[in-house]
C-alpha cells in the first residue's frame, strides 16, 4: 500500500476524485458500493479507482467497494453527520491535560514550557467542541432509534445502551469541570497566568453548562421514550392473545369482551354516517367526465337498463349546399413588371391600372407603399413630390 508523501497531493487525489467519492460517502450505509458503477462515474477509467485503492482512500472486497474506517470517520466529523458516540475522545484529552501540565511545572525552559501550555490549550478547545458534538449525535439517534427501529426489544436494548452513554458523558464533563475550575491544578493555573487560556476555560466552561442542560432533557426524552415502548409492547401482547384466542374461538369463553362492548360507547363503534349527495343535472350535462362516472357505476352495480342514443332530426339541405365564393387577388409581382415596362410615375401607374376589379384610392395608396418597401432596388425614387386628395406621395420611376 502506498502513503501520500505531502498535503498537497492528499488534496489533489481527493478533488480530482471528489465525485466518486461524494457518490460513496452518500451511500455509505449501503451494503455494497458496486466497482461496475464506480467505474462508470470515473468514466471507465480503472487506473483511477485502482490509484485510490493503492492510497488505501478506499478499499476493494470482490466487487465491491467502500470508503477506508479512517477517510469515512474524517468525512463525518468534518460534515457532523457521524452518528458513533465515543466519550473516550474526552477521557484521552482529559488525560493529555494533565500529563502536559506535569510537564510544564517541571520544565524550567520557557520555550518547552510554553509547547506544553499550547498543549493544553489545544486539548481544552477539543473538549468542548467533543462534547457538544457527543450530545448532538446522542440526541439524534435517540431519536432514530425510537421513530425506526421496528423491533420493541432492539428499541428497548438500545435506548438503555444509549442512556449509559448519557452518563458516560455527563461524567466526563463533571471531571473537565473540576479540572477546568483548578480545584486539582491551583499551582499551574496560578503559575500559567496566561490570557488566551482563561478565555478558553470561560468558552469551555459555558459549552459544559449548555451540554448539562442538554443532557437533563435527554434524560427525560429516554424516559418517556421508554414508557412509551413498554405501554406499545404491553398493547401488542395484549392484542397477541386475543388474536390467540379469536383463532382458538376461545374468545367470548375465555373473556369478558361481550360484556365490555356492550358497555363501551366509543365513536369508533359508531356507524359510519352517509350523507347522500345528489349531483345537478346542469353539471352532468356540461362535466365531460360524468359519462365515464356514470357508466363506472352502472358498471358496479349491473344494471340491465341499457342507455338508448336519441337520434338527431335529419340534416337541412340548407347545411349540405356548396357556396363558393370568387376574391380576386393582386399580384405584386405582375404589377411590377408591366411599371418596369413603361415610363410613367408609380402612384399615376397605380392608379391607371387594370386589377380586374374596382381598386378603391386608400388601396392603391396602400400598393404603392407594398410596391416600394419591396422593390425600391428597381424603382428611381425622387426627392420630387405629389399630392393627390391630401395624400403626399415621392415621385418613384422605373430605372
Amino acid at each position: 500500500m502506498k502513503s501520500f508523501s505531502s498535503i498537497q497531493q492528499l488534496l489533489a487525489t481527493l478533488s480530482r476524485e471528489q465525485k466518486l467519492l461524494s457518490e460513496m460517502f452518500e451511500k455509505r450505509k449501503v451494503l455494497s458500493f458496486n466497482y461496475d458503477y464506480a467505474l462508470e462515474v470515473v468514466e471507465f477509467d480503472a487506473d483511477k479507482i485502482a490509484a485510490l485503492v493503492d492510497y488505501s482512500v478506499i478499499r476493494q472486497n470482490g466487487n465491491n467497494l467502500e470508503l477506508d474506517d479512517v477517510f469515512l470517520q474524517f468525512f463525518e466529523q468534518v460534515m457532523e453527520v457521524n452518528e458513533e458516540i465515543n466519550v473516550s475522545y474526552i477521557n484521552e484529552h482529559i488525560l493529555s491535560i494533565k500529563q502536559n501540565i506535569i510537564y510544564y511545572l517541571q520544565e524550567n525552559v520557557e520555550t518547552r514550557k510554553y509547547a506544553y501550555l499550547r498543549q493544553v490549550k489545544h486539548a481544552l478547545r477539543k473538549i468542548g467542541v467533543i462534547a457538544m458534538r457527543n450530545v448532538v449525535d446522542l440526541n439524534r439517534n435517540i431519536d432514530n432509534t425510537f421513530k425506526n427501529e421496528p423491533n420493541y426489544k432492539i428499541k428497548k436494548t438500545k435506548l438503555e445502551h444509549l442512556d449509559v452513554k448519557r452518563h458516560d458523558i455527563y461524567m466526563l464533563i463533571e471531571r473537565t469541570d473540576i479540572l477546568v475550575s483548578g480545584e486539582e491544578e491551583q499551582t499551574f493555573y496560578k503559575v500559567a497566568a496566561d490570557e488566551e487560556l482563561n478565555r478558553i476555560i470561560v468558552l469551555l466552561k459555558l459549552q459544559l453548562n449548555e451540554c448539562r442542560h442538554n443532557l437533563i432533557d435527554i434524560q427525560k426524552q429516554i424516559i418517556e421514550y421508554l414508557n412509551r415502548i413498554k405501554h406499545q409492547s404491553g398493547v401488542i401482547e395484549k392484542l397477541r392473545q386475543i388474536k390467540y384466542l379469536k383463532d382458538q374461538f376461545e374468545l367470548g369463553s375465555k373473556t369478558n369482551i361481550r360484556e365490555l362492548l356492550l358497555h363501551n360507547t366509543a365513536l369508533v363503534f359508531e356507524p359510519n354516517p352517509v350523507y347522500p349527495l345528489n349531483i345537478s343535472l346542469d353539471q352532468l350535462q356540461a362535466d365531460n367526465d360524468a359519462l365515464d362516472v356514470i357508466r363506472k357505476v352502472a358498471k358496479r352495480f349491473r344494471t340491465s337498463v341499457k342507455a338508448t342514443q336519441p337520434l338527431a332530426a335529419n340534416i337541412s339541405d340548407e347545411y349540405l349546399e356548396t357556396l363558393v365564393q370568387e376574391e380576386i387577388q393582386i399580384n405584386l409581382d405582375e404589377v411590377k413588371s408591366s411599371f418596369l415596362a413603361g415610363g410613367n410615375n408609380l402612384f399615376d401607374f397605380i392608379c391607371g391600372y387594370d386589377f380586374g376589379r374596382e381598386v378603391s384610392f386608400d388601396e392603391c395608396v396602400t400598393i404603392y407603399c407594398q410596391m416600394i418597401s419591396q422593390f425600391d432596388t428597381l424603382f428611381k425614387i425622387t426627392d420630387a413630390y405629389n399630392t393627390r386628395q391630401d395624400v403626399e406621395f415621392a415621385m418613384v420611376y422605373p430605372k
